[in-house]
């Protein structure tokens, strides 16, 4: 049984029935589903975590119309190789074949120069392009490219997944079927694995052989005493790079400058991108920070732009003074859950009209009508301030915007109790 290949790939799902998660993408009915079902495909990009499944969905989508599949790594792919294949499909578009699908796995590690190597295939839909990023294609994929995919999100497996997984596993893998295996808790694997099905198939198998016999009993206990140790070492293509980011994150929204500076130690010597740092420090900086420092914003893009324009090893002193500013700045998020209520908002009531007073009345049609009529122009009162409703009718009086508890919001929060009275008494 040595020369078998790893469980997670003895376990790869062979159609879209038996392909685990993502029902909002193909489910019955959904939306990459029907495209599927109806032989018109696009190009497309999936971006999501690691071991979600973007690979095998590639690859099931290409056995179900009967394409061929030609597939690419960016790691050690090149314009030679990307041009080599679409020569081999252009011949086959020549000979009346079908055409292929193309599944270039990590597209986001392609250069620039590599991606447009692409644009002429897929413009003229010589190859089907299927891209897989962990990154966010917006930032990594260029805009040509993106502008002729459609882009779909993965989302990482839930709980219900990975234990029908395992247990699929014990039922049908021809090695383990063989084996009792009692999983007497559950909880350390789910951890471990981060909602990533690879990895917690390789975690695994790789008790299933620690635990010598046929009879195996897993405990949180001992699940972590095997594995625990084997996951310390950061992979900026995956394994740790969700845990690392998110621990660099929570650290400086903690305040803990010590453990946001570690962090970013880890990120720099496993070699992670200091551009994908620095932007995930720019959303912090609003989505953590917001009002109670809005200088934090300016020194975060600061800090993005000089990474950019000065690169490793340098950059790290710039990051790491920008992650020691944004960790012991106060701390708020009344941006983060004021626009979260809004949307909520906008979804619950729909689109509500805009107020007569508040719309724009270019036409003497539109100022007869009443477009304009009541505005009330601010600088032209004291304080240029003046009362007026600026929500729609039937919201009128909701309260949206929380102010946070730090020093520059109370001062926001006194101000516009001064101004509004009721209307934002808090």
């Amino acid at each position: 049984m040595n020369n078998l290949p790893p469980l997670a790939e003895r376990m790869r799902p062979k159609n879209l029935d038996d392909y685990v998660g993502q029902k909002h993408l193909v489910g019955k009915g959904a939306v990459l589903r029907k495209a599927i079902e109806s032989g018109v495909l696009p190009s497309m990009i999936f971006w999501g975590p690691p071991g979600v499944g973007k690979t095998t969905l590639a690859y099931i989508i290409s056995q179900t119309l009967y394409r061929p599949f030609f597939a690419l790594s960016a790691i050690n792919s090149g314009v030679k190789d990307v041009r080599e294949v679409i020569e081999k499909a252009a011949l086959l578009k020549e000979q009346g074949e079908t055409l292929p699908i193309l599944f270039i796995d990590e597209i986001h590690r392609f250069s620039k120069s590599q991606q447009d190597s692409l644009l002429g295939a897929v413009e003229r839909g010589t190859v089907t392009l299927i891209g897989a990023t962990t990154e966010n294609p917006s930032f990594e994929v260029i805009s040509a490219l993106l502008s002729r995919c459609q882009v779909y999100i993965l989302q990482s497996l839930e709980e219900a997944d990975l234990l029908n997984l395992l247990n699929k596993a014990m039922k049908e893998d021809v090695v383990l079927r063989d084996k009792k295996i009692d999983i007497k808790e559950d909880e350390a694997l789910l951890r471990l694995s981060g909602g990533d099905a690879r990895k917690l198939l390789n975690i695994f198998e790789l008790l299933v052989n620690a635990f010598k016999g046929k009879k195996i009993e897993l405990t949180n206990k001992n699940v972590l005493e095997h594995v625990q140790q084997n996951m310390a070492l950061y992979d900026k293509a995956g394994e740790q790079h969700y845990d690392i980011i998110s621990a660099f994150i929570k650290s400086m929204r903690g305040s803990d400058p010590n453990g946001a500076v570690y962090w970013l130690a880890r990120m720099i010597v496993g070699g992670e991108d200091p551009l994908f740092i620095a932007r995930r420090m720019l959303i912090l900086a609003s989505e953590d920070i917001g009002n109670a420092n809005p200088n934090a914003l300016l020194l975060a893009q600061a800090c993005f732009e000089a990474v950019n324009k000065i690169g490793m090893p340098e950059s790290q002193l710039i990051l790491s003074q920008t992650v020691i500013y944004l960790a012991t700045s106060p701390k708020s998020n009344s941006a983060t859950t004021a626009i979260g209520a809004a949307i909520a908002l906008v979804r619950e009531t729909g689109d509500l009209p805009v107020p007569l007073h508040l719309r724009n009345a270019p036409t003497k049609l539109m100022k007869n009508i009443g477009y304009g009529k009541d505005y009330k122009y601010a600088h032209s009162y004291e304080g240029n301030f003046t009362d007026l409703d600026f929500l729609p009718e039937a919201i009128k009086g909701t309260k949206i915007y929380e102010p946070g508890n730090n020093a520059r919001e109370l001062e926001t929060k006194e101000k516009l109790k001064k101004l509004w009275g009721d209307r934002y008494k808090y």
